[in-house]
Formats: C-alpha cells, structure tokens, sequence
C-alpha cells in the first residue's frame, strides 16, 4: 500500500486574491492554452492567450474560457469584441508557437493587431470571421454561447463548437484518431512554466468484470 502524503491545508477565505491564484495555478497544472483570436465590430482582428481554459462538453461542444478584464471594469478587447460579435475562434499551441505567443499575452491597445506584431499568418474563418492563425496545429471555431459574470471582473466564456481545423498530417479522417506527438501541444505551468506533452503513457480503464477477475486471482494467491 502506498505510504500516505503530508498535505498542508489552505483556507481559500483567509487568503489574499493573489495567493489564492498561486495555489491554484501551481496545483492545477497542466493547463491547456487557448490562443484566441477575435475581430471588432469595425473589423480590427485580435489575438491573446488564455490558460484558463479546457472543453467541458462534446453534445453539445462547449468550451470554456476564463477571462480577467481590468479592473476599473473596462473588457479585455477578447472579451468586449465575443460581446460585440459573438464568435471567436480558439488556437491550440505547441511547442513552436510559443514565442509568437507570448508576443499576443504584450498588453497592447485596441489599435494595435497582435497577429502582426507576432508575425502569425492567418485567413479568414469558415463558419465565423475570427482570423485563423495557419501555423496552429488545432483551431476551434466558437459561437458565443452563454458568459457568465463569476466577480467584478471575471468572467467565464462558454463557447459553441461549430467546427474544427486540424493539422491534415495529424488527424486520420476514417477514425478520427488524432497523432497527439505531432500535435505537440504545451501546457501552463505555475508562474512562466510551460511543459511539453511528448512525454505520455497510456492507461486503459478496466471493465467490472476485468477488475473482480484481478480481484479474484489476487486474492486466491493469497490463500495459497
């Protein structure tokens, strides 16, 4: 039997809001990251990445995000333009975007186009107008479905899926199967952490009756 782990507890209600996020970036981890691309009511597109962040429901496909605007109550362009148009498209990153990236998390104003400052190539959407960045191993093109007001100044974003790009040399269209490896996605860590997804293991769910036949021949060698 495994020897039990000293645990230290964290009252989240005598907590600071900053610690309360370092608890919870450094112990939920990986954290897949969303680098979502929108576009104004005028047209002007816009990029950031997103940690907070995972799928939640495949019927119907919902994602979600969750997005901190500022403080004085003013909305992350993100957030101000799924308000305004209703669509946004998600990126999944990997290990080579990473940088470009990081360029798209610089807070620049509304004027400004991360896309071009990053240097990321895109075109238009199929079903929505967010800019598809081309060089994204994944994207997710998302209809605004609910946005919940969790604080003052946080929401979370549900997305509808309503279509999906993948990288052709990664997906097998007969059965689906996805090459993971080739995907290369990353995940955030605590702080400026990020980790790589090549390291990976397969475990296999037992059914009942595989798990009360293990049971059974465990414990018949123990009478022996």
């Amino acid at each position: 039997m495994t020897k039990p782990t000293a645990h230290t507890y964290f009252d989240f209600a005598s907590l600071t809001e900053r610690e309360r996020y370092k608890i919870l970036i450094g112990t939920v981890i990986p954290r897949p990251i969303a680098l979502v691309t929108t576009l104004s009511k005028e047209g002007l597109p816009n990029a950031g990445p997103f940690s907070f962040f995972n799928v939640l429901t495949h019927d119907p496909a919902i994602v979600a995000v969750g997005v901190e605007n500022y403080s004085d109550m003013r909305f992350k362009d993100t957030a101000r333009n799924i308000r305004e148009t209703g669509e946004f498209t998600v990126h999944i990153v990997d290990d080579a975007l990473v940088n470009q990236m990081e360029i798209c998390a610089i807070k620049f104003g509304p004027e400004v186009d991360e896309l071009k400052e990053a240097g990321l190539e895109t075109v238009p959407g199929e079903k929505v107008r967010s800019p598809r960045i081309l060089a994204a191993p994944a994207a997710l093109e998302c209809r605004r479905h609910t946005i919940l007001q969790v604080g003052a100044a946080r929401e979370i974003i549900l997305g509808e899926v309503i279509g999906v790009y993948v990288r052709s040399d990664a997906v097998n269209p007969e059965n689906l199967h996805i090459d993971q490896q080739l995907m290369d996605a990353v995940g955030r860590m605590g702080g400026n952490t990020y980790c790589r997804t090549r390291d990976q293991f397969d475990v296999k769910t037992m059914t009942k009756a595989q798990w009360e036949a293990r049971e059974m021949t465990q414990r018949n060698k123990e009478t022996d």
